[in-house]
């Protein structure tokens, strides 16, 4: 046994204030969280026949109805591309971003019995749904080559779209994503904590956010005048510009992109400080 010496103490301070934030502790609970992405990689579909299937089905039935319904019957325009390519590459981004801000919304109320029990950095959570997510992403990302492979090689649509330089900054715009839909999940998470009616709240606000998308309409069919309110939308901009990247159709302007970084930035840190406020407290509200 070591012998601590005799001038050796420690000062244990409760945190005070919005901005004492120590992302240094979460690093070093990085163990943690990848044992928390592994619980909700397995736990999501365990006892489930299909299992991680479901990744790739769901996004394709969704696909296959949004081509007959608004493609097939409504008659939306997509930028001259076939509806099946336009709506996947819709929804890539899309649902990646749902997904982690569904399970982000609610970490603490979700997560209570945990947190009263054993204390570690709260963010650890919410930060193991955003890379968690990443695996649905990544099956996702390959149906959809597979669908451009069949369009380009065995179709006459093939010569209608094609990859752009654009997709090197692929990373970037998940990134943006992923910080967006963290940043929103705090938010969502903290109010919750105070108010349970965010809990009914949070799935009509993603399918009133998906409309306000698009993801089942192109942006150039926005009036110019009234553009700038889709943009001030900030999942407007990483939509189109996956679209772009895949397949060379798009409206993605400098200033709109821009303006759609500051305002995920601005989201996920507010959301940060937010979420550390009140998870030093919510314990005793729950």
């Amino acid at each position: 046994m070591i012998q601590a010496p005799s001038n050796y103490e420690i000062v244990i301070r409760p945190t005070r204030g919005w901005l004492r934030l120590n992302l240094a502790e979460t690093w070093q609970y990085r163990d943690l969280l990848f044992l928390l992405v592994h619980r909700d990689f397995v736990a999501k579909y365990k006892q489930t026949i299909l299992g991680p299937a479901w990744f790739v089905l769901q996004p394709l039935l969704t696909t296959v109805v949004f081509s007959i319904i608004f493609g097939g019957i409504a008659k939306i325009p997509t930028d001259g591309l076939p509806p099946m390519l336009f709506y996947l590459a819709g929804l890539l981004g899309w649902n990646y971003f749902a997904q982690t801000f569904q399970s982000s919304s609610s970490t603490l109320v979700a997560n209570a019995g945990l947190f009263g029990k054993v204390y570690f950095p709260r963010l650890v959570v919410p930060l193991s749904a955003v890379i968690s997510n990443l695996f649905a992403f990544a099956l996702q990302l390959a149906m959809l080559l597979a669908f451009w492979i069949y369009f380009k090689l065995f179709t006459s649509a093939g010569g209608l779209f094609g990859f752009s330089a654009g997709i090197v900054w692929l990373p970037l715009v998940l990134l943006q994503i992923a910080a967006l839909s963290l940043g929103v999940g705090l938010w969502l998470s903290a109010l919750t904590a105070k108010y349970r009616d965010f809990t009914f709240l949070s799935g009509f606000i993603i399918q009133l956010w998906m409309y306000a998308t698009p993801v089942i309409y192109p942006l150039s069919q926005i009036p110019e005048k009234w553009r700038w309110i889709a943009v001030l939308n900030p999942m407007t901009m990483p939509v189109e510009a996956i679209r772009i990247m895949f397949l060379g159709q798009g409206t993605v302007v400098g200033a709109y992109a821009l303006l759609s970084l500051s305002i995920s930035v601005l989201l996920l840190l507010s959301g940060i400080l937010v979420f550390n406020k009140i998870e030093k407290t919510f314990v005793d509200t729950v």
